[in-house]
C-alpha cells in the first residue's frame, strides 16, 4: 500500500447502516489515496468482521468508538481493538488522563505504530448546548484537553479545525483529525463546516470526510478533487 502523506490526508466515514452499501462503496475507492472510517453504527451490528472485510480490500482502518470510561475497562477495550490491526482509534478525553494513558499502554501492548487519538469536544457543540453544559468557554476546553493528550503522548486529538489556532498555542506534537469537511460552505450536523482546503490551511493533519464522498455518484472522482483541491 501506498502512504505517501499527501495521497492518504482523506479519511471517508463510512456512515451507513449494513455492510453492503459500505463495501459498494469501498470497491469504488482506491486504498492508496484514501483512509475508511468505521463509527459506532456499523461496528455495533457488524462486528470485528466489518473491520475484516474491509482491510481484505487493503484499506486501513480508524475505527471511531469514542471509548470512555473508567482507565481499566478502556484498557481491556482498547486491547482488543488493536487486536483487530486497525490502523487508528479514538477514545474521549474527557474520560481524563489515567483512562488516555491506560488507552495508550494498551496501544503499545499491541502495536506502537498503530495510532491513539483523542476526541475533545464534538463538533455539533454550537454556543447553546456549551453553556447548557456547563461549558462556556469552547476554546479553553479544547486547549486544556489537548495539553493533557500531549503530556500522555497520545498521536493526536480530534476537533474541528477553528479550534486548532487556540491548540497550536500549547506547542504540542499532535496530529489533528477533523471532521466536519465539506465542499461548499453548507451545514448539516456540524456547528460549523470547512472546506478541504481551509481545513488544512488551520493545520489539519487528516480530513474525515462523509456525505461529499459517500453521497456521490462517482465517489472516486471526488476523492480526486479534493487531492487537487489540498
Amino acid at each position: 500500500m501506498n502512504n505517501n502523506f499527501n495521497k492518504n490526508k482523506i479519511i471517508v466515514a463510512l456512515d451507513y447502516t449494513d455492510k453492503k452499501h459500505a463495501l459498494m462503496l469501498s470497491e469504488q475507492l482506491d486504498p492508496s489515496y484514501c483512509r475508511l472510517k468505521i463509527g459506532k453504527q456499523l461496528f455495533t451490528k457488524y462486528g470485528p468482521s466489518i473491520v475484516d472485510d474491509l482491510q481484505e480490500m487493503n484499506f486501513e482502518i480508524f475505527l471511531d468508538l469514542k471509548f470512555h470510561d473508567i482507565p481499566a475497562t478502556v484498557y481491556k477495550a482498547c486491547l482488543e481493538a488493536y487486536k483487530l490491526g486497525i490502523w487508528m482509534l479514538n477514545i474521549h478525553l474527557l474520560g481524563g488522563k489515567e483512562m488516555v494513558i491506560a488507552a495508550k499502554e494498551a496501544r503499545d501492548t499491541v502495536n506502537k505504530k498503530s495510532k491513539i487519538i483523542g476526541v475533545t469536544l464534538l463538533t455539533n457543540h454550537n454556543k447553546e448546548s456549551m453553556h447548557y453544559l456547563g461549558m462556556d468557554n469552547r476554546e479553553e476546553i479544547v486547549n486544556v484537553l489537548s495539553v493533557m493528550a500531549n503530556d500522555a503522548k497520545i498521536d493526536g486529538i480530534v476537533c474541528s479545525p477553528g479550534d486548532i489556532i487556540s491548540i497550536n498555542k500549547s506547542k504540542n506534537n499532535l496530529e489533528f483529525i477533523t471532521p466536519g469537511i465539506r465542499l461548499s460552505h453548507d451545514s448539516d450536523d456540524h456547528s460549523k463546516v470547512y472546506t478541504p482546503s481551509i481545513a488544512l490551511e488551520l493545520g489539519s493533519t487528516y480530513l474525515v470526510i462523509g456525505r461529499p464522498i459517500t453521497e456521490a455518484e462517482d465517489p472516486m472522482s471526488i476523492v480526486e478533487k479534493i487531492r487537487l483541491m489540498i
